[in-house]
């Protein structure tokens, strides 16, 4: 098995204004976004447990999901971190897997460290690591399950069938 299972998956973006950055989007033609606010978030941050809130925007261009994340509040974290040092952009590059333990395995071997991971209670695990001369800040392993597999061709779905009426679906309010 080589480190990482299969294509890249998605891209993930760092915003400081979530509408603003879909609008954005939204006017190169990319949509609908499903959107999840003030969703509270327990993860371990560099080795540390780490509280925070986020709010997620999801969409798709073609095969490629796009994911934009806004952290609501000012706790160190993966995405503080790279706020600090970049400001908003480009912060990961994620990949699926059907079989998180055995992935996570191969990124001990390489000898990639993990920064940011968590999601034992949401379901579904995940976990950031930062191997070398990586395009991206970090790449994000997350665990495809059965409900994340349907949620991803959902989103796919909705995308390939847009005809860019009711751009923004907020899905917990």
């Amino acid at each position: 098995m080589t480190v990482l299972p299969g294509p890249v998956r998605q891209i993930g973006y760092v915003v400081t204004d979530l509408d603003q950055a879909i609008a954005g989007w939204v006017a190169l033609g990319v949509g609908p976004w499903f959107v999840i606010r003030d969703l509270p978030l327990e993860a371990r941050y560099r080795g540390r447990p780490c509280s925070t809130t986020v709010s997620l925007a999801f969409s798709n261009s073609g095969e490629m999901q796009i994911e934009l994340i806004h952290q609501q509040d000012a706790t160190p974290s993966i995405f503080t971190e790279f706020l600090d040092s970049n400001g908003p952009g480009v912060h990961q590059l994620a990949y699926w897997t059907t079989d998180f333990t055995e992935t996570m395995r191969a990124v001990e071997a390489a000898g990639w460290p993990v920064v940011w991971s968590g999601g034992e209670g949401y379901g579904v695990r995940f976990a950031y690591v930062e191997p070398p001369n990586a395009p991206a800040a970090v790449i994000e392993i997350s665990e495809l399950t059965d409900a994340t597999a349907a949620n991803a061709i959902f989103i796919h779905d909705a995308a390939a069938e847009w005809d860019g009426n009711n751009p923004v679906r907020e899905l917990n309010g």
